[in-house]
Order: structure tokens, then sequence, then C-alpha cells
């Protein structure tokens, strides 16, 4: 396993750069914010997480450990895989993409190549609490889906019927939460979330 390369940016591309280690040139993918903070001849030093596949061995590098840390947060992310978590790293500085994360900032979130609004409210709920910030009550709005939560007997129901439990909650967010049980699920199932 590679923890980091420490040699000289041999060459910059699209969204990789090439470091120069002893004659040996080992293609990283970079995202956009350290991309910009490296140039052909400086010596680097970048901490590696390492994704190997059957039919590739990609290499994604990181200009520090913090970087590194929310990528491999990201990658814990149900349906976030490395091209996602590097296109997320790609839209800000770390400290802005974990406070967008910590903020509920969807449309944020959104803003990176491959992310819908579902991609992203999974993501704010999945890491609100765990990027090191405070997280403020409107991602709290996305988290508990306007209260609901899942020993609602109405989620139940509809986790019954097929759905997941975020779609359930997604389908039952506009209905009337005073309303019977049954009303709830009709409602869920007239609407489109």
């Amino acid at each position: 396993m590679i923890s980091y390369l420490n040699g000289e940016v041999a060459s910059k591309g699209i969204d990789q750069v090439v470091i120069d280690i002893g004659g040996v040139g080992y293609g990283v993918r970079i995202s956009a914010a350290d991309y910009d903070l490296l140039s052909v001849g400086q010596r680097v030093k970048l901490y590696i997480y390492e994704h190997i596949r059957e039919d590739a061995h990609d290499l994604f590098g990181f200009v520090t450990t913090g970087t590194l840390g929310l990528f491999n947060q990201l990658l814990s992310v149900k349906n976030v895989g490395p091209k996602v978590a590097l296109a997320i790293l790609s839209i800000g500085s770390e400290n802005s993409i974990r406070e967008a994360i910590a903020g509920g900032d969807v449309k944020r979130l959104q803003t990176a190549k491959g992310v819908g609004k579902r991609a992203a409210e999974q993501i704010i709920v999945e890491l609100r609490d765990k990027v090191g910030l405070v997280s403020s009550s409107e991602a709290e709005g996305v988290v508990t889906r306007g209260g609901l939560d899942a020993s609602d007997e109405a989620v139940q129901a509809l986790i019954a019927l097929g759905y997941s439990e975020y779609d359930a909650q997604m389908a039952l967010k506009k209905s009337d939460p005073e309303a019977p049980v049954e009303d709830r699920i009709k409602q869920a199932l007239k609407g489109n979330f």
C-alpha cells in the first residue's frame, strides 16, 4: 500500500499530475484545488489513496492529510466512489466543503460533477456530524426530514412496500404528520418526491 509519494512534479494533465520518483513516473489524480497548488518542477509530498480494481490501479493524491481524511469520509457514503469524491473536493477548499456539509448546503454540493440532489442530501445526512464543524439548523432539517423517523409507522409501511428508508422518509416529507397513518401513506404514494 502506498501511503504517500515524495518527488518532483514531472508534468500536469487535466486532472492529474505525474510525480517523478527516482526515474519512475506515478500518475496521480488530484482535485482542482490541489492542482492549482502544484507546478512542474516543484518537489511535493502527496498523501495517497489507492483504488485498485480488476482493470485499473488508480492513485488519488492530496496535499494535506486533512483533505485525504475528508476524501475517505466521502467514500464512506453509499454510492460515492473515488471519482465523485474527488469531484466534490474540486468545488472548493477543504474547509468550504466541510462547511457546506455541516451547513446542509445541498446546492453547493450539487455543483460537483456527478452529484445530484439525492446524493448531496445523502452526503449531508451521513457526514454532517463527522466533518468536524457544528452543523446548522438547515442541515438538521435535511437529516430529520421534517421530524420523521424510522420508528414512524408510515415509514415502516413504505419500507414493507419496497422503499428504502431514505426514499420512504422523502416520500412522507410533505405529508401531514397529524393525519392518520393510512392517509399519510396514500399521500406519499401519490406524491412525486
